[in-house]
């Protein structure tokens, strides 16, 4: 099934999203998962938190190998730390550490579509996670995987990406959020606006 993407202006985008009990049931994460998935690749995402399908818990899907091809142009990427690709569930993360020297690189979010903004972020994390079986592991992810992690971390924290910038551009973009809001938006996937339901 694919969930309409929550829009910006939706409160459970800058709320902290709640962890998933030891005995929440096993085929329903099992379900949301394999929906997150459908949902993100039908966007043409490399990621997805439960926050932007409406629902506020810990937990995140990605698959980096896409950005890891190309840039958000189309052009191979050349000058950015590369690593191999992910394709994981992250179920109630942890940030240990973000280390390593800063990077900015552009980014995107399916729920702020048509906006594009650089973000500086550390360049290694490490990151305590449970996988679908419940099980913990701590892992150190590098480069653009784990840019898409932090990106995706932010989320369950109730942050945007756009939330990094300055006071003059978040000015700037303060109009086309607004719009977005409002449902003013051109994306190629549903997505739900607060107070319209789904479009």
């Amino acid at each position: 099934m694919i969930y309409p993407i929550v829009a910006f202006g939706d409160p459970v985008l800058k709320t902290l999203a709640k962890p998933l009990s030891a005995n929440y049931s096993a085929s329903e994460l099992e379900l949301i998962i394999a929906n997150m998935f459908e949902t993100m690749y039908h966007a043409h995402g490399v990621g997805l938190a439960a926050p932007q399908i409406g629902k506020s818990i810990r937990l995140f899907v990605i698959d980096s190998a896409p950005m890891l091809d190309e840039d958000e142009d189309g052009n191979p990427i050349l000058e950015v730390p590369t690593d191999a690709p992910v394709k994981r569930a992250f179920i109630n993360p942890q940030m240990v550490s973000e280390t390593g020297e800063e990077w900015a690189f552009e980014e995107g979010c399916l729920s702020i579509p048509g906006i594009r903004e650089k973000v500086t972020r550390h360049a290694t994390i490490v990151l305590r996670y449970e996988d679908e079986q419940r099980q913990t592991h701590e892992e150190t992810f590098t480069g653009l995987t784990a840019r898409v992690i932090q990106h995706e971390y932010d989320h369950l924290e109730g942050v945007l990406f756009t939330d990094y910038a300055s006071g003059l551009k978040k000015q700037l973009l303060k109009g086309k959020l607004a719009r977005i809001s409002k449902g003013d938006v051109d994306a190629d996937y549903r997505m739900r606006f607060v107070g319209q339901g789904r479009r």
